[in-house]
């Protein structure tokens, strides 16, 4: 079974970065794609990032120029690394890989 334990969220200050990292284990990791999806409270789930198993990427165009998903498939990892931060982006951001979901982590942009 595929298990995805993300971790870096925090609170930041506004224009602030962040790094999340998502370790997966139990799936040929380098052959599947990997998502960064998020949700703030009272909206749905929505995509933010990919990058498929060639590292080919892909944003939403609300954090194209801020954010940037790379994944290492020597340690089964993706990583998020998000700059400029704004309030908006608070949210808990999940980790998806092979029809499986992270537990979540919990960015808040705040001053």
């Amino acid at each position: 079974q595929v298990r995805l334990v993300e971790s870096g969220g925090g609170l930041v200050q506004p224009g602030g970065s962040l790094r999340l990292s998502c370790a997966a284990s139990g799936s040929i990791f380098s052959s599947y794609a990997v998502g960064w999806y998020r949700q703030a409270p009272g909206k749905q789930r929505e995509l933010v990032a990919t990058i498929t198993e060639s590292g080919r990427t892909n944003y939403v165009d609300s954090v194209k120029g801020r954010f940037t998903i790379s994944r290492d498939n020597v340690k089964n990892t993706v990583y998020l690394q998000m700059n400029s931060l704004k309030p908006e982006d608070t949210a808990v951001y999940y980790c998806w890989h092979t029809g499986y979901w992270g537990q979540g982590t919990q960015v808040t942009v705040s001053s």
